[in-house]
């Protein structure tokens, strides 16, 4: 079982009870790291899941299996084969990956990666450096962490998974004082609309067009996506609701960053999204930081 190396930044203590982070969880000071508290790796949760954050490379590779069950098996996107039914690219030995269990199976149900500044720096960029201009985001990037390749396994897509990734991250990002979180929340090419499935990119057109006027972020945060999805050429009229995890991260006070670029490979539209952790609202600061 090969280690991982150390984590460049504290893992959150997500054993404790959410609302006691702030008096009993030390908080890095700074330009330093926290201390890593031990044998807080892993927590219950609700509905029969538990959290934890991967200390060793075969924990990564049940979550890069579950990444390619989705993202491959359910999406169609093409992954590079570097290892059969896993889903692995250059920036995975760079984050740190967030796992939730089913309990009673073991099983990695749910999974987030997570790109710390320093980290990026080791790298050369973030990911969602490849997919947009984030020239307008540079000021903010030594407190910034992208999330990514976000997925649940489809039998457990009840809202609980997400949830317990939220709390995790939430804890994550105060015990070493970082504010912001970016990422690309995809948007399938073929997707639900009220008469069946919507393909060729019109259903990502039309929930663009309809939260661009409600929920765009202030012009001084906004990027270019680098290969645009043609949206001026698509039907951008269609009643269709975004994916469940964009209306989750909305609910969560997330701003849209600009419009949609087309990743050709995963056959998704992408959206350029910024979560603050000033801009949750008081029932989620509450329920996430007992703040």
């Amino acid at each position: 079982m090969k280690e991982l190396p150390t984590p460049t930044m504290d893992l959150s203590p997500i054993a404790l009870p959410r609302g006691l982070l702030r008096s009993i969880a030390p908080i890095a000071p700074i330009g330093q790291v926290a201390p890593v508290p031990s044998a807080l790796s892993v927590a219950p949760a609700a509905g029969g899941l538990s959290v934890t954050w991967a200390r060793h490379q075969d924990e990564v590779r049940e979550a890069q299996r579950l990444r390619h069950t989705v993202f491959a098996g359910e999406m169609g996107a093409r992954l590079p084969r570097t290892l059969e039914g896993h889903d692995i690219d250059l920036f995975d030995d760079y984050c740190e990956h967030l796992l939730v269990r089913d309990v009673a199976s073991g099983m990695v149900v749910g999974t987030y990666r997570v790109l710390t500044p320093a980290q990026a720096k080791r790298v050369g960029s973030f990911y969602s450096d490849t997919e947009f201009d984030l020239t307008r985001l540079r000021f903010l990037r030594e407190s910034m962490v992208e999330l990514g390749r976000s997925c649940v396994h489809a039998e457990h897509r009840h809202g609980g998974v997400i949830m317990a990734l939220w709390g995790a991250l939430a804890d994550f990002m105060v015990r070493n004082r970082l504010d912001t979180m970016i990422g690309c929340a995809s948007i399938p090419m073929q997707h639900p609309g009220p008469h069946g499935m919507v393909g060729g990119g019109h259903a990502a057109a039309s929930i663009w067009h309809k939260l661009k006027d409600l929920h765009m972020a202030s012009v001084e945060f906004h990027v270019r996506p680098r290969l645009p999805l043609p949206v001026d050429r698509l039907d951008t009229t269609l009643d269709v609701e975004p994916p469940a995890l964009i209306k989750g991260y909305l609910r969560l006070g997330a701003k849209i960053l600009g419009a949609p670029a087309w990743d050709p490979d995963f056959n998704a539209a992408d959206l350029p999204m910024i979560m603050r952790i000033a801009d949750l609202p008081p029932r989620y600061r509450k329920h996430f930081l007992g703040a």
